[in-house]
Order: structure tokens, then sequence, then C-alpha cells
């Protein structure tokens, strides 16, 4: 399990500090891809008109915002998040929507606050991956999901993936070890954030195993679509 010297997952530090240039380093190491990967996966969490909507990790909102965007008028929004730091940030983003628009809890994904079959729909961008890759509460935090979401709603990931082309994926691997970590180390001050990044984003599922991995759990049918020859994916489970 890939942790740093005190015994901690080294983003659980860049998560609490929140450096300033954290959305900057969003963009720049997806080339500015990563908020049309978003947009698409708000409008996955947002195809069945839910009334209740829950933003899982949602970080500083990027996802949050593109939900609120186009959510109707009387969904209820919600934003979970462990990190205090991530949610103030949060705060002053969707202060745009107005007071209450939506609710922002800090919280464990293994322990929600929510009573079951609360969500019609929960979405989480690159956050499924720190919640499950050589985690040993992955499946508490798979579980508590499929507690809280209603039957017949969704489950939206966008996240890391593993492009099938053998010579795309070997690049991949490539642009994570030899940019992303140097990069995203130089930038946020924190290089074993982003080892961590580049470890587990170069390790993590492909489409078919996370499928397995949600279906195994209960979900009943899965979607998975490719973004960028497949370096990242977005995945609709349903349960």
């Amino acid at each position: 399990m890939f942790r740093d010297e005190s015994g901690q997952r080294p983003t659980q530090k860049i998560f609490t500090e929140v450096p300033p240039k954290y959305d900057f380093l969003n963009r720049l190491l997806t080339l500015n891809m990563d908020e049309g990967w978003r947009k698409k996966t708000a409008a996955k969490v947002l195809e069945n008109k839910p009334e209740r909507v829950l933003d899982l990790c949602c970080g500083t909102a990027d996802l949050t915002m593109h939900i609120a965007r186009n959510a109707s008028e009387s969904a209820e929004l919600f934003g979970l998040d462990f990190s205090h730091t991530m949610l103030e940030r949060a705060k002053e983003k969707v202060a745009i929507f107005g007071e209450g628009r939506v609710k922002l809890i800090q919280g464990d994904a293994g322990n929600m606050p929510f009573e079951d079959n609360f969500f019609d729909a929960i979405g989480i961008s690159f956050g499924f991956r720190n919640l499950t890759f050589e985690n040993p509460d992955a499946q508490l935090h798979i579980s508590e999901i499929f507690r809280v979401l209603k039957p017949g709603g969704r489950f939206v990931i966008v996240e890391t993936s593993q492009p099938s082309n053998k010579l795309i994926r070997w690049g991949y691997h490539q642009y994570m070890k030899f940019f992303t970590a140097p990069i995203g180390g130089i930038f946020s001050g924190n290089r074993a954030a982003y080892d961590y990044l580049a470890y587990s984003g170069n390790n993590y599922w492909s489409i078919p195993e996370l499928s397995d991995v949600l279906k195994k759990a209960g979900f009943s049918k899965t979607t998975g679509t490719p973004l960028l020859m497949g370096v990242s994916a977005i995945m609709v489970a349903e349960k």
C-alpha cells in the first residue's frame, strides 16, 4: 500500500492543506480536459432528473458546480468531503447559486450522515480511486454508497482508467510517471501526493474491472464510456 513516511496516504496532506494552485494543477495535468469530463459526468448524473443529488468527495466543488448549473430548481443538492479546507474553497464557489442551494457537509465516505435510500443520484469525480485503490476500507466505502442510493438510482464515476490499446497504455503510464508526478510535485510542494497519483493511476482498474467490482457490490447494471482513448472513463452504475 502506497503511503508516506508518516504512514498516511500522501493525498491526505494535500487535501487538507489545499495549496493555492490545486485547481490550476487539475487543469494543467489533464491539459484542461478534466472540466469537459466533469460536464459530461454531471449530465449523466442528471439524466433521469433526480430530486436529491450527492457529489461525493466533492473537494473544491468542481463537479458540484456543473451539477448545480444544470439541475432542476427543485432538486436538493449536497456535497460531502472529509477535508474542511477543501470545503471552505467549495463554499466560495457555490455561493454564486445563493445561500442554501448546495448543502456542503464535512464527513466520512465510509460513514455518511444520510438515511438508507436517500439519494436519487450520486456523482464522484476523481475521488473513487482514493476510496478504493489499495484501501483496506474499499468495500466499506462501496457498500456505504450503495446504502444511501435509492433503488433505481444511479452512481456516476469519472476516474482514471486503463487504455485497452497497449501502446496508448504505455504512453499514458509514461506521462503519469514523468510529467504528472514531477510537475505536480513542483507546483504543489508535495511530491509524495503526485507520486501517489501517478502510481495509483497507472495501476487502477480498467472499465471491465471496475464494472466487475461494482456488480459484485450489488449494482445491477453498469455502463462504461472511455475518455481520451481510455486514459479516463465515465462509469454509470444502477442500483
